[in-house]
């Protein structure tokens, strides 16, 4: 019961917000929409607790659907973590929401808390989900939702198209989800007779491959990774605390659980581990360089974003999950932290441009505190969360690869480099004058409320301690609770590499990063600022032949279709007149005449009725009464009368008797 109050509460609380921010565009009343935010805290604080309770009582429930695959939920040690790492954030998320006094959320608040809550059931349902079927409807309702939520300010086009291009983006990676599902169905978990995840790796040997592909490109799809990453630039529009929520704890980080959940299956196959492991390392060295050369710090977290995701991606390949889940955990809360950190400046100062934001946290040092502690735990400082986590899957990777780890080490010294770049620049105190040189993105409101930063100091503890996921003697619970006994513990002297690279990276960083770096307007780095123009490339390689393609086939059907069409439609036309002539023509003369000659026959028949037959019926009744009179007259009542009718009647009789044999008598033939 819990676990349906887990995913039904959100779900339901959240599509009743969203109705009342539907009317509240028809004129819902200010107290409907002031509770809405309040409400929306009540139902997150409580999923918080029901999180805590599914992942302490580990229920299971199913609900029937098809005769291999029902609609199945169940909590296990992996999910139990994630879904309280979603519970949280959700809620802090929230609660800096309701506090944040930008123009993103002055209107309609009601719906986004109504979004936010729907998606909350939908990434809950993505981590319980048992059965393929389940996990597909729960991935929709997650993309939906997400789009809806980038595209928050619909009256904005540039919104709502950053968020059709996010969400189509996911949605062609989603095609990879369907193919694994009926490849499911095809037969490829026949000899099971079960469409649940665990029983993947089962799976006939042929179709085993082609569910393990459709997997992997739904996730990658999901999770930002090459070449899916650019979709995740696109999705920065949407309002901060969207931003710290979809790409921290949810969305994009559904993508890399959903390949640590299918990790088995990865490695089942031979090839997709390798292949999810180097994709994952090549997108935290590439997405780190990207994240390197932005000017804007919402895009510079997006592309870290994809690149922490790439050590996740990464673990998964190599089978890490206890240190993929550490890392996956730590990330959420320290990405959480630095999206909202933003999102509090640009109420401040009105702007998100690092150039602008030279010196923004002495300004609003608290802010500053909690995002230095972010930026840290980000570049791997020793002893803060992404050090431990991320060197646990270093540690899996050299021992799977010397190549793959040097190419993990890199991304982790890019991931220094440019969380050093946003320490340093917030932190160097701004030249005199240097705000009214940049341009704002909108009108700042100069403070940071108290319950703004209330939030931004819990995420700032979580990303400070949970490195212990990774390090004795809770990353050994950890182990056993996602069933990782296999992979290697990071060592000690792994442990020092990483820390030592990470100082070497920031004191770089604090002495050469630069608001407008010489580099920036080279070629490259224009290319690693335009995310290497991914999505020109997409655009170029896939959107514009679309496009091409359905240009033709609406020239193809104008030109040819269309007049096929409007021939057959003249040859019916002509056809339908001729049967209009012939039926006005012939078949209504023929009833007409049908209905002159019934009526000339009822006509006849009436006159043959009045003359003939009631003419005979009136005759008969005539004579009948003659008749009658003719019987009365001998009535006299005089006796001697009577005597002599009985006379003539017996006269009569006897004549009638003795003619016959008379005349039998006189008759030749009896002789």
């Amino acid at each position: 019961m819990s676990l349906w109050w887990l995913v039904g509460l959100p779900a339901v609380v959240g599509a009743g917000l969203c109705c009342v921010g539907a009317a509240g565009a028809a004129g819902t009343t200010r107290r409907a929409a002031r509770a809405a935010m309040p409400f929306a805290l009540v139902t997150a604080a409580v999923v918080l607790v029901l999180s805590g309770v599914v992942a302490s009582v580990r229920p299971a429930v199913e609900v029937p659907f098809l005769a291999v695959a029902p609609l199945a939920l169940a909590v296990d040690g992996l999910s139990a973590v994630v879904v309280v790492t979603v519970a949280a954030v959700a809620l802090l998320v929230l609660v800096f929401a309701a506090a944040d006094p930008g123009p993103d959320l002055r209107v309609g608040r009601p719906r986004f808390a109504g979004l936010m809550l729907v998606f909350v059931a939908a990434v809950m349902v993505t981590a319980t989900a048992t059965t393929l079927p389940t996990l597909l409807l729960a991935w929709e309702l997650m993309g939906a939702t997400s789009y809806a939520l980038i595209g928050f300010s619909w009256r904005e086009e540039r919104r709502v198209s950053s968020g059709a291009t996010a969400f189509l983006v996911t949605r062609a990676g989603d095609l990879g989800l369907y193919l694994a599902v009926s490849a499911g169905l095809a037969g490829g978990l026949a000899a099971t007779g079960s469409l649940s995840l665990a029983a993947l790796p089962d799976a006939s040997s042929g179709w085993r491959h082609v569910i393990a592909a459709g997997v992997l490109v739904a996730a990658l799809g999901k999770a930002a990774q090459l070449p899916f990453s650019f979709w995740l630039s696109r999705a920065m529009v949407g309002p901060s605390p969207v931003s710290a929520l979809l790409h921290s704890a949810a969305m994009v980080a559904m993508g890399g659980y959903l390949l640590l959940r299918t990790s088995p299956l990865l490695a089942a196959t031979g090839w997709a581990g390798p292949t999810t492991a180097w994709i994952g390392a090549l997108t935290a060295v590439v997405l780190g360089a990207v994240a390197l050369a932005q000017r804007d710090l919402k895009q510079l977290l997006a592309a870290s974003t994809a690149a922490q995701l790439g050590f996740v991606v990464l673990a998964a390949g190599l089978g890490a999950v206890a240190g993929g889940t550490a890392h996956l955990v730590a990330h959420a809360a320290t990405k959480a932290l630095l999206f909202l950190a933003a999102g509090a400046w640009l109420s401040a100062l009105g702007t998100k441009q690092l150039p602008a934001l030279v010196g923004a946290a002495r300004r609003y040092p608290i802010v500053g505190a909690v995002a230095a502690i972010g930026a840290l735990a980000l570049a791997g400082a020793a002893p803060l969360s992404l050090w431990a986590t991320k060197d646990e899957i270093l540690a899996a990777a050299l021992e799977a690869s010397p190549a793959l780890y040097a190419v993990g080490l890199l991304g982790a010294a890019l991931s220094a480099g440019y969380a050093g770049k946003v320490l340093v620049l917030v932190w160097r105190r701004a030249p005199d004058g240097a705000e009214r040189g940049f341009e704002t993105e909108q009108q700042g409101v100069r403070r940071v409320t108290a319950a703004q930063q209330a939030p931004l100091m819990v995420l700032a503890l979580a990303a400070a301690v949970l490195g212990v996921l990774a390090l004795p003697p809770v990353g050994g619970w950890l182990r056993v609770a996602v069933g990782d006994t296999a992979s290697p513990t990071a060592g000690v002297g792994g442990l020092a590499l990483s820390a030592g690279i990470a100082v070497v990276v920031l004191a770089v960083a604090w002495r050469a990063v630069a608001a407008e770096p010489r580099w920036a307007a080279s070629p490259v780095g224009r290319a690693l600022a335009g995310w290497l123009g991914l999505e020109r490339a997409v655009h170029a390689g896939l959107v514009r032949p679309t496009l091409a393609l359905a240009a033709a086939l609406a020239r193809f059907d104008d030109r040819v279709l269309d007049r096929s069409v409007d021939g057959v439609a003249a040859a019916t036309l002509t056809a339908a007149r001729a049967l209009a002539v012939t039926d006005d023509r012939v078949v209504d003369g023929a009833v007409r005449g049908a209905v002159t000659a019934t009526l000339s026959t009822a006509r006849t028949s009436a006159s043959v009725d009045d003359r003939v037959v009631d003419g005979a019926v009136s005759a008969i009744a005539r004579g009948a009464r003659r008749l009658g009179a003719l019987a009365r007259r001998p009535q006299t009542g005089l006796l001697h009368q009577y005597y002599l009718q009985a006379v003539v009647v017996l006269a009569v009789a006897v004549a009638l008797l003795v003619v016959p044999l008379v005349i039998s008598a006189l008759s030749p033939g009896t002789r």
